[in-house]
């Protein structure tokens, strides 16, 4: 309460501080006649117009991105720089693993591409936590809504359903093949609409990054 009160008192001393400055130069540009007061005048106004075009350099550089993903048909954006470093993060995690690759019926380990997916979710997350948050813009969704969705919705469930039912099959039996397991089927079937829907955010994530051949890239990743 002390500490609320000290920074209360703080912001009201500054908030003074600062009219008593502005009355005081205020009142010091109404005495000003002549050249004096051209050069002040002129002064404030290459300020105010510098001030605009940043603020218009800002604007410019927001672009409204429509993304489909699975769960929802359309998702708005409205992407500045920031968000574009953000997105092009998660997409490169993306598509650089399994995550986005198909598993055919007879083909590599399911506890390989479940180990993948374990480490885009951890990359996920750690990429959102080192970025600054996004302000949302009129309200709309922004790249971290879009990331979360995926762990949440996508890896999340599939994670926590299959992983303990194939380490379990692991621990009963240490030296039997994986393609033994009773599940086999049944788990690569439910992964290959996983990775399909990954898909789908890997090439939103490409769409806000402003990546133009994204769908190549996916296609042609290893």
């Amino acid at each position: 309460m002390s500490q609320l009160l000290r920074t209360s008192v703080a912001r009201v001393l500054f908030s003074v501080l600062i009219g008593a400055t502005t009355g005081l130069v205020l009142f010091g540009v109404t005495r000003l006649s002549g050249r004096d007061l051209f050069v002040v005048t002129g002064g404030i106004a290459g300020a105010v117009s510098v001030l605009m075009f940043q603020v218009y350099g800002r604007a410019a550089r927001l672009t409204e991105v429509t993304v489909t993903v699975p769960q929802f048909s359309q998702l708005t954006f409205i992407v500045n720089d920031e968000s574009r470093q953000v997105a092009w993060r998660l997409f490169v995690e993306t598509v650089t693993r399994v995550s986005t690759q198909p598993l055919k019926h007879d083909d590599g380990l399911i506890r390989e591409t479940l180990t993948s997916l374990y480490g885009l979710f951890a990359t996920t997350r750690e990429a959102l936590k080192g970025a600054r948050p996004s302000v949302p813009v009129s309200g709309g969704p922004t790249v971290e809504y879009l990331a979360i969705t995926m762990l949440n919705r996508e890896l999340r469930p599939f994670l926590s359903s299959w992983h303990p039912r194939l380490l379990a099959y692991e621990n009963a039996t240490p030296d039997g093949p994986e393609s033994a397991w009773p599940d086999n089927a049944d788990c690569r079937a439910e992964l290959r609409l996983v990775q399909a829907n990954l898909r789908s955010y890997a090439l939103g994530f490409a769409r806000l990054a402003g990546v133009k051949e994204g769908q190549l890239l996916i296609d042609g990743a290893p």
